[in-house]
């Protein structure tokens, strides 16, 4: 493809902005001076410089008469802005930020780039599109098109590329500065925005000012200073929230840690260390949350559709990493929401995929590795009744997410004074663990208890790579005290030798048996599958095959020839296409 050709996906967000290109067929992402988000704020240092990005962002905590944050508030609005004495129009300042995306295209694909597809909300009107435009030619690039985000996000999880579908897909896209919420319908190649609601001034920002409001409130208790009144404290403080909120959206704890924030009445230095427990998190925040389906049930209502009418529910945006957000909408839609595509990258990745199509580019779907099933141990609860209830399955890993991951969650022991727990775990998806399967079992002893009732609390942590190894982890509370194994979900296969003996077994049964009566033909295979399974036994024959590969070999035969007695077609080309891979792994 010629440079000339080349067209590149642009997110222009509140809060960060990404970029992505389509290279070698799919979607990907460009990080921006090493970045895979750059912080849409822009500032001029006091040298006079531009800064865009990181430095900017950084600078707004001590200098913000310098620095502009959140300028897509203010597009097409025609209110100007003022940074280090001079003043700009939201297009100016949104230049600076596609100029530094124009940068690291350029230095991604090794020539310059000036084609561009730019997303933005579907409830932008034409004025604040039209200032979205005149952005990019204030930058320099040729906007090729303006699309909405979650026509953006649909097309990153391929959904309207090919023309014989049809479907409606609720997009709920929670950024840092704004909530939006879409319904859109795909059919034969055409994606329509059925309706749109949402709040500009609801997102991830609003969780941070909770949590730095929660804690600035008890330290004015504790000392008599209002945090919120320093401009470089509250600042500080707000970006320590928003680095607990992220970290607790993957383990139950985050501990919000600032030194020298304030000093007292006698000049003496005064710090913050806060635990926070990710339920305190998530009751500070519930009542936004639930202003988020406000939201949804008016998209719902203006698209005259019930949640049952929704064939997709997916998750846009860096704060719908928060499980809390995950278990709302999946209770209100009444189905699981997709969230495998990177939330924060979505938007870029399907405005890289217009931009391909508008430059002739072959387009594949985005790639991403998932765990098939939900990962999680075997607990204990209790019932509405006050009965315990055994044999509960409590996921920490969730079907379909991507990996790696690592989650984690908090556990209680049951009785007080009780000092060892069993671990076992679990794939699947009954809510009765012993229903899944077990993917093994360790102890955890010596428990030291850490709370008043002389129960014990565990944090249980699940790390998952993209090779299917699973660490599990147990972090005792009170001591540190750390216990962790190594698993992999493998099939339960019998050994070449096994299936051998078993052969030999029904070889010997068959004799007999022809003896008395004539025995009931097979069914044929195809030649393909004949000639596969002839290949595979030459496989098997090599003495040097690892144990565990030729175990498989050997499980996947057996479940072919099974598949074939019982004529199930779909079945058998599952299988075969198993074998090739199991094949072309054991002749590597």
């Amino acid at each position: 493809m010629n440079h000339e050709d080349r067209v590149i996906g642009i997110d222009l967000g509140t809060t960060y902005s990404v970029l992505a290109v389509i290279v070698d067929g799919a979607p990907r992402l460009v990080p921006v001076k090493n970045e895979r988000l750059l912080p849409s704020v822009v500032g001029v240092s006091p040298q006079g410089e531009v800064m865009v990005g990181y430095p900017a962002r950084n600078q707004w905590v001590v200098a913000p008469e310098r620095t502009i944050r959140s300028i897509k508030r203010k597009m097409g609005k025609g209110e100007n802005v003022t940074m280090a004495g001079r003043t700009y129009t939201p297009q100016e300042i949104s230049a600076f930020i596609l100029r530094e995306m124009m940068a690291a295209a350029r230095v991604a694909l090794g020539h310059p780039v000036t084609r561009a597809v730019i997303t933005v909300p579907a409830y932008f009107n034409e004025v604040q599109r039209q200032a979205t435009l005149e952005a990019g030619a204030i930058a320099g690039l040729t906007v090729e098109r303006i699309i909405n985000e979650p026509t953006a996000s649909a097309l990153a999880y391929g959904y309207g590329l090919s023309n014989d579908e049809h479907l409606k897909a609720l997009v709920y896209d929670l950024g840092g500065g704004t909530f939006d919420v879409s319904i859109i319908e795909l059919n034969q190649g055409v994606v329509d925005v059925l309706a749109t609601a949402g709040d500009n001034y609801l997102g991830g920002d609003d969780f941070d000012e909770r949590l730095a409001g929660m804690i600035a409130d008890e330290f004015r208790d504790a000392h008599g200073i209002d945090l919120r009144q320093k401009h470089q404290a509250w600042a500080r403080l707000q970006r320590a929230a928003e680095e607990a909120k992220i970290e607790l959206s993957s383990m139950p704890y985050a501990t919000v840690n600032l030194e020298y924030v304030a000093n007292d009445k006698k000049g003496k230095p005064l710090h913050i260390r806060r635990e926070v427990e990710r339920g305190e998190f998530v009751e500070l925040i519930d009542d936004l949350l639930q202003r988020t389906l406000a939201s949804v049930d008016k998209a719902l209502q203006d698209a005259s559709l019930t949640p049952r009418d929704v064939d997709r529910v997916l998750l846009v945006g860096g704060s719908t990493r928060i499980p809390a957000v995950w278990d709302l909408m999946a209770e209100r839609m009444g189905k699981d929401p997709h969230g495998e595509i990177d939330p924060d990258a979505a938007v870029a990745l399907g405005a890289a995929v217009q931009a391909g199509i508008i430059a002739g580019e072959e387009i594949d779907a985005v790639l991403v590795d998932v765990t098939p099933f939900s990962l999680g141990i075997e607990t204990v609860r209790m019932s509405f009744t006050g009965q315990m209830q055994q044999d509960v399955f409590a996921r920490l890993v969730r079907g379909n997410t991507t990996i790696p991951v690592s989650k984690s969650e908090v556990f209680t022991t049951i009785y007080p004074g009780q000092k060892d727990i069993r671990i076992r775990v679990y794939q699947g998806e009954s809510q009765i663990a012993s229903h899944n399967t077990l993917l093994g079992e360790f102890m955890v002893e010596d428990l030291k208890s850490n709370r008043p009732d002389r129960l014990t609390d565990v944090t249980v942590n699940f790390a998952l790579d993209v090779n299917g190894i699973l660490d599990v982890s147990v972090l005792e509370r009170k001591t540190g005290k750390l216990v962790s194994e190594r698993l992999k979900a493998n099939r339960q296969r019998l050994s070449p030798e096994q299936i051998s003996e078993s052969q030999a077994k029904l070889a010997e049964v068959y004799a007999a048996r022809d003896e008395e009566e004539e025995v009931e033909a097979v069914t044929a295979f195809d030649p393909g599958v004949s000639a596969l399974l002839e290949r595979a036994s030459g496989v098997l024959e090599h003495t040097e095959l690892d144990a565990q590969l030729a175990s498989e070999i050997s499980g996947v035969i057996a479940d072919i020839h099974r598949a074939n007695a019982e004529d199930d077609t779909d079945r058998m080309e599952e299988l075969c296409d198993e074998l090739i891979d199991l094949i072309m792994e054991a002749e590597e």
